[in-house]
């Protein structure tokens, strides 16, 4: 687990320097790797518009939560709602904004090896839970050649949307949760998304799970992934969208459950923008709020030349108007 203690220890040097550069003349938004490409994007734009900006950061999902209750942080990025005992320790409160969709890859590396990778539901199990460990389980075709498993080690979005899928469709037999704990002897672990990538582009037969945005930035191969029509889908943009097409906002603007899409790329989330609705003085208010509806207005045109689905129009004036009469400054 030697890669394990190196993830930890480099998330937190990034939470350290992040804070020593310039922290307070910006905005700081903890967030994890599902959501980076789309923040990179609104970054240089944002700033380009408004003369502002804001720092977005990888924490880690358990982290950026962590940084968030202690008031560390302005906002946190997550495609991951906070649990009950989250929303306990938030004191200035909190509101679930969301931002986009997107979606995670199943990435391998099988050198010499020109042929798709399909994957059935039963099968991404197997990969997942140490049952199948050879490429040739997968297909007859395919090299007599172990299978190496490459995970997250840190709280990550990433091992949340995996797990929640694998949970739904093994009807509960396997845990969702931000930092699982792996039952079988995973080959190596990595808490940046980038780690995984260079992990996987090394060793011959290995597989992993990081976001789309890397899969894409690295030119990984990206297994399909049997949907529940039993099509076998790529993480594109037009099947993330067709996944989330038909989703149900509560009125705390979270979701009615995705976990296994009618159709569509089925590893998939939204993302929102977790901001606290009390605030100690008005420039930090003001600055808040101006990037919400920034990210809701503007941001939103450039959702999908990123690949990530945009929010609904009916929806994002309902969340403005929550924002207006919801985000306020206690003395």
């Amino acid at each position: 687990m030697k890669n394990f203690f190196i993830g930890i220890f480099s998330t937190i040097i990034v939470i350290v320097l992040a804070f020593n550069v310039n922290s307070a003349e910006i905005l700081q938004i903890a967030g994890d790797s599902f959501s980076e490409r789309l923040f990179q994007g609104y970054s240089s734009l944002y700033q380009q518009q408004t003369g502002e900006g804001f720092r977005y950061f990888i924490s880690g999902n358990l982290g950026a939560i962590s940084l968030f209750i202690n008031k560390t942080v302005d906002l946190v990025a997550t495609s991951v709602v906070p649990t009950p005992i989250d929303k306990n320790q938030m004191e200035d409160g909190h509101l679930m904004i969301p931002v986009g969709g997107g979606a995670i890859a199943i990435v391998y590396n099988l050198e010499d090896v020109t042929r798709d990778v399909n994957l059935t539901r039963e099968q991404l199990v197997g990969i997942f839970t140490g049952k199948i460990t050879n490429w040739q389980m997968i297909d007859s075709a395919f090299p007599n050649r172990q299978i190496n498993v490459v995970v997250r080690s840190d709280g990550s979005n990433n091992s949340f949307i995996l797990t929640k899928y694998l949970n739904i469709i093994t009807q509960g037999k396997v845990s969702a949760s931000r930092l699982p704990q792996w039952d079988f002897q995973i080959y190596s672990a990595f808490s940046q998304d980038s780690a995984i990538s260079g992990e996987i582009k090394a060793v011959d037969g290995s597989i992993g799970y990081i976001s789309k945005y890397m899969a894409n930035a690295k030119n990984l191969s990206t297994a399909r992934i049997e949907n529940k029509q039993s099509r076998y889908v790529e993480p594109t943009l037009q099947e993330t969208k067709k996944a989330l097409e038909n989703i149900t906002f509560k009125d705390d603007f979270t979701i009615e459950n995705i976990d296994d899409p009618e159709d569509g790329y089925p590893l998939v989330s939204l993302t929102w923008l977790l901001a606290k609705q009390r605030y100690s003085e008005s420039n930090n208010l003001n600055s808040t709020i101006k990037l919400l509806k920034w990210v809701l207005t503007e941001g939103q045109k450039l959702n999908e030349d990123l690949g990530y689905t945009k929010i609904p129009e009916s929806v994002i004036s309902k969340i403005i108007e929550k924002i207006d009469t919801q985000l306020k400054v206690y003395f």
